[in-house]
């Protein structure tokens, strides 16, 4: 069974008081991209985008990945209610 990742982007701008728009701005990207990454629906994301996170949400990449195993029932752990 195969993992995912996880972009904890939510947390992160929670504990910063940070909008989505204003960290889209702050790193240069459209908010319907940032919206992609924050859902967890990108298929990639660049070094330097990853770079750009950290550095407007002053934290390293570790606070806004996580490695998730799937289930033992084979569902994605975001499929759980």
């Amino acid at each position: 069974m195969e993992g995912e990742i996880v972009f904890n982007i939510d947390v992160m701008l929670a504990k910063r008081k940070m909008s989505v728009t204003e960290l889209a701005e702050k790193v240069g990207i459209t908010l319907a991209n940032m919206s992609i990454l924050k859902t967890g629906k990108a298929k990639a994301v660049k070094v330097s985008t990853l770079q750009k996170l950290c550095q407007a949400l002053d934290c390293q990449p570790g606070d806004l990945l996580e490695y998730r195993k799937n289930s033992e029932f084979g569902i994605r752990n975001s499929e759980l209610p």
